[in-house]
C-alpha cells in the first residue's frame, strides 16, 4: 500500500523550492526538489504524490508546472502511474538522463565518476576502532558461559550496566547499575523513551536544526514538534527556557555536547537553567550524548543528568567505537526504567549477548579508545577545514570543538542542488533541509569530519566540480537563494 501525502504536507517538505527564472524552468525545480526529498529519505519510495490540481493550488503554480515536474520525474524513472493508485515515486532509476537534468548539470550517470558512488558523506560515523577485534575476541572466549541460559534480558547484562553505571559516575552523576538500560543503540533508546513518554500528538521540544532521524522518531509518534534555534555558535536559551513556559511539553529532545550537526555544546551554567526550566514545566529532557565523549579541544562538562532526575540520558559506542556494535543505554530514574522495560516486550525481547560481551569490555578501558578517536579525529577535522577553506573562500566554517560534524554555512548556494550535482561526481551528501523542519537550511550542509586524511583532497575537488555544476548550469538557483528562502535563524 502506497503511503499518501497531502499536497499541504509535500508543500511543507518542498520548502522554498521555487527558481526566479522563467516560468519554463519552474517545472524542473520542483522536479528537482522531489526527486532530492526521494534521495535522502524525506520521502520514502512508494509514496503517493497528490492530484496535479490539488498540488497546483496548494503550490500557487499553474498545472502545467505540475505536470511537468511529474513528466520530468516519471522520464527519470522516479515516478510510475500505478492505475487506482496515482502518481507513485520510486527509486527503482534505471534510465537514462532527461535533457532537463542535462541541462541543469544534474545527471547522476555522466562523467568521469558516474560509475560508482565513491565517497558517502551521508553519515557521520568513523570506521571501527583498533581494538574492536580484540574486544570480540575477549567476549567470544567468555560467551560460552552464557550459553546455558536464555540470552533474553530486557535490561542489559549486570557487567555492563555496572560498566555504563561507572562511565556516569566518572563524569560526575552517580550512577546505580539499576539506572541503566542496555539498548540496541541510542536511537532505539530513543525510541523507547519516546514512545514510553510522549502521547500522541502531544508537544516535543527540539532544537533547529537536530538529528534527522529524531526528527522521523517524533513524526512517527504524531508529535507537534516546537523548534529552539541553535548554531554554531550555541542553543538560544532564552528561546528553549521559554518554551518549556509556554508549551509544557511532556518531552524535550537535546544533544548537550556536539551537537548534531552544528557541533556546538551547552555551558555548564546554561544546562543548569534548562533542567531547572523543563522541571518547572514537567518536562523530560531526553539528553543525547551519542557524541559526548568526541571532546577535541573544548574541555571536560558536567552531563546534564547531573542537573535533575527530569533528565534522561541515551548514549552509545557508535560513534566511540563503530557502528557496527549496536549496543547503547538509556540513564534514568528507576521506575521510569522499568515501565519501558514492561513495554519493550511488544518490541524486541534485548540486546544480543556477544555485543553486550564486547562492550563491556571495550568500556573497561574506555580512555585508551576515546584517546585513539580523538587523535584520529582532531587531524581529519584539521585537514577538512583547511581543505574547505582553501577551496571555497565565501564558504562560512564552523568552531568544530567537537564531535563529528561541520555544518557549512553555502552562502548562495543551494543545499539541495549541490547534492544532486554531486552525485554526478561520485558524492553523496544530505542537504541542510534534512536537518531542519519545514524546508529550513538551504543554505547549509553538513560534511562529515570523519574522511580519512589522504581522501580529502579528492573529495574536494569532486565538490568542487559539483559546485561548478550548479554555478554554471542553474545560475537562477543561486539568485532566488537570497530573495527566496527565510533567514536561517
Amino acid at each position: 500500500m502506497s503511503l499518501v501525502y497531502s499536497a499541504q504536507r509535500l508543500a511543507r517538505e518542498l520548502g522554498p523550492w521555487r527558481s526566479t527564472d522563467s516560468a519554463g524552468t519552474a517545472y524542473r525545480a520542483l522536479a528537482d526538489r522531489i526527486r532530492l526529498l526521494l534521495l535522502d529519505g524525506r520521502l520514502p519510495s512508494g509514496t503517493r504524490l497528490p492530484a496535479e490540481r490539488e498540488l497546483a493550488s496548494t503550490l500557487s503554480v499553474s498545472r502545467t508546472t505540475v505536470a511537468g515536474a511529474y513528466a520530468t520525474l516519471r522520464a527519470g524513472g522516479y515516478l510510475t502511474s500505478v492505475r487506482g493508485s496515482g502518481s507513485v515515486l520510486s527509486l527503482q532509476c534505471t534510465t537514462t538522463p532527461t535533457r532537463a537534468d542535462t541541462a541543469a548539470g544534474l545527471t547522476e550517470d555522466a562523467g568521469p565518476a558516474h560509475e560508482a558512488q565513491r565517497w558517502d558523506l551521508t553519515q557521520s560515523a568513523p570506521p571501527a576502532y583498533a581494538g574492536l577485534a580484540a574486544a570480540y575476541r575477549q567476549a567470544l572466549e567468555v560467551l560460552p558461559g552464557y550459553m546455558p541460559e536464555a540470552g533474553l534480558d530486557l535490561g542489559g547484562l549486570p557487567a555492563l550496566r555496572e560498566a555504563v553505571a561507572r562511565h556516569f559516575e566518572e563524569r560526575g552523576v552517580p550512577t546505580a547499575p539499576d539506572q541503566v538500560m542496555i539498548t540496541l543503540g541510542a536511537q532505539h533508546g530513543l525510541r523507547l523513551v519516546a514512545q514510553h513518554i510522549h502521547l500522541p500528538g502531544g508537544r516535543v521540544l527540539l532544537e533547529q536544526p537536530t538529528y534527522p532521524h529524531a526528527i522521523d522518531t517524533f513524526r512517527s509518534l504524531k508529535a507537534r514538534l516546537i523548534a529552539a534555534p541553535v548554531d554554531v555558535h550555541g542553543t538560544d536559551v532564552e528561546a528553549v527556557v521559554g518554551l518549556l513556559r509556554a508549551h509544557r511539553p511532556p518531552l524535550a529532545y537535546l544533544m548537550p555536547d556536539f551537537q548534531n550537526p552544528t557541533g556546538s555544546s551547552l555551558d555548564d551554567e546554561d544546562r543548569a537553567r534548562i533542567a531547572l526550566a523543563a522541571r518547572s514545566a514537567g518536562t523530560v529532557v531526553i539528553a543525547d550524548e551519542t557524541t559526548a565523549m568526541l571532546d577535541l579541544d573544548r574541555g571536560p562538562r558536567t552531563p546534564l543528568a547531573a542537573h535533575g532526575e527530569n533528565v534522561v540520558t541515551i548514549g552509545s559506542l557508535s560513534k566511540t567505537a563503530w557502528g557496527g556494535v549496536r549496543v547503547g543505554w538509556i540513564r534514568g530514574r528507576r521506575d521510569l526504567l522499568e515501565s519501558i522495560r514492561l513495554q519493550r516486550r511488544s518490541i524486541d525481547l534485548g540486546t544480543p549477548i556477544l555485543e553486550q560481551l564486547t562492550a563491556t569490555v571495550l568500556l573497561h578501558d574506555e580512555r585508551t579508545m576515546v584517546d585513539a578517536r580523538l587523535t584520529q579525529l582532531r587531524a581529519q577535522r584539521d585537514a577538512m577545514l583547511t581543505g574547505l577553506a582553501a577551496r571555497f573562500p565565501g564558504w562560512t566554517l564552523p568552531p568544530a570543538p567537537g564531535g563529528l560534524s561541520l555544518w557549512v554555512g553555502l552562502g548562495d548556494l543551494s543545499s539541495s542542488a549541490l547534492t544532486l550535482a554531486a552525485r554526478a561526481e561520485g558524492i553523496t551528501l544530505v542537504p541542510g533541509p534534512r536537518f531542519g523542519l519545514d524546508g529550513a537550511f538551504e543554505r547549509f550542509i553538513r560534511v562529515p569530519a570523519v574522511v580519512p586524511v589522504p581522501e580529502i583532497e579528492p573529495v574536494l575537488t569532486a565538490l568542487a566540480a559539483a559546485v561548478r555544476r550548479v554555478e554554471e548550469g542553474s545560475p537562477a538557483r543561486r539568485r532566488s537563494a537570497a530573495s527566496a528562502l527565510a533567514p536561517v535563524v
